[in-house]
């Protein structure tokens, strides 16, 4: 059937046991953030920046209520409205860093292995030395320069993709790179080049096309890192303003000084929301990155054999006891 060649149903009919555990719980923590992402207006209660409701302001720290499932902050916000708007900001950071370095990773992978000598080297010891930078600092850099700290929705995501971008794309790069190395020496590639097919051709139909099977699996690791990066970015206070989008970092910043006065709810439900969406992408790309390599996806499946073989054949005899040889209505000479 059709449906079993997509690449995510493929995974899982390959997958068995504790793999196939944890890529569902991946794919199911994941599949939850999207959903709350993309119906994040439907789902909230209240606006991300609304201090009012019909009966009057909410009031600042106040517990758990019919009114306020999980609170309300120290700045009079709603704690789950604020949660969900923050899986919508999530998601977008995630969607366009991503997008970028692939975009940039990619043709730069593909130029430097294809071309080769100098610009390949070049390429290589930039990338090298970008890599050396950790991604939490680049993105503290992106914000002062870009927005000078404190910013609106699109300067703090563009800060933030920018920041995530550069430290992905000598990722990308290095995988495309090594795999481009291996395809335009395949004899489909020398036939393409001997019928007089263009450089550009032959780099974007036949080369890029066999070059890029790994991405998925980068992807959704690199996908964690930046949930985390831009985390990172608003507890240190060059996130995004409170007013302009709800940010999980930012959030639990502010709730720091509640949790020693006893007010849990304003730093629990941020901070479970960032453990909850990274431990399923990280569970997720894991799984798939496992699947990918053939020696550890027999190693599994003939694990699982074994365990299932006692279980096909039937209870072995007991200790001292012969199974007879011979059925019961057997007669001997």
């Amino acid at each position: 059937m059709a449906g079993r060649q997509i690449p995510v149903v493929r995974q899982l009919r390959q997958s068995v046991g504790l793999q196939r555990g944890m890529l569902v719980a991946g794919l199911a923590l994941t599949g939850l953030f999207v959903l709350v992402a993309a119906l994040a207006p439907l789902l909230a209660p209240y606006g991300f920046a609304q201090l009012r409701g019909p009966d009057g302001p909410f009031g600042a720290q106040q517990p758990p209520s019919a009114e306020h499932w999980l609170g309300t902050t120290v700045g009079g916000y709603d704690v789950l409205s604020r949660v969900i708007y923050g899986a919508q900001t999530a998601l977008i950071v995630v969607v366009v860093s991503i997008l970028a370095s692939i975009v940039v990773g990619v043709f730069l992978g593909l130029v430097s292995a294809y071309v080769g000598g100098w610009l390949d080297r070049v390429l290589v010891v930039v990338a090298d030395a970008i890599y050396a930078f950790p991604s939490l600092l680049l993105a503290i850099l992106a914000a002062i320069v870009i927005s000078g700290g404190q910013s609106s929705l699109s300067a703090g995501v563009g800060a933030t993709a920018l920041a995530i971008t550069v430290v992905f794309v000598p990722q990308y790069l290095r995988v495309v790179r090594s795999e481009v190395l291996r395809v335009k020496s395949e004899a489909f590639v020398d036939a393409a080049r001997v019928i007089g097919t263009s450089s550009r051709r032959i780099m974007t139909r036949h080369v890029l096309r066999n070059s890029v099977r790994t991405l998925p699996l980068i992807i959704t690791l690199n996908a964690s890192e930046s949930i985390l990066t831009l985390a990172g970015l608003g507890f240190l206070g060059f996130g995004i303003e409170p007013t302009a989008a709800a940010e999980w970092g930012y959030d639990l910043q502010r709730a720091i000084a509640d949790v020693t006065s006893g007010i849990w709810w304003t730093a629990l439900f941020p901070g479970l929301a960032i453990v909850v969406v990274a431990l399923g992408m990280t569970l997720m790309g894991e799984s798939l990155n496992d699947l990918a390599d053939p020696r550890l996806r027999t190693r599994v499946r003939a694990s699982a054999a074994a365990e299932a073989l006692p279980t096909a054949a039937g209870p072995a005899p007991a200790a001292g006891l012969v199974e007879p040889t011979t059925s019961p209505t057997e007669t001997l000479p």
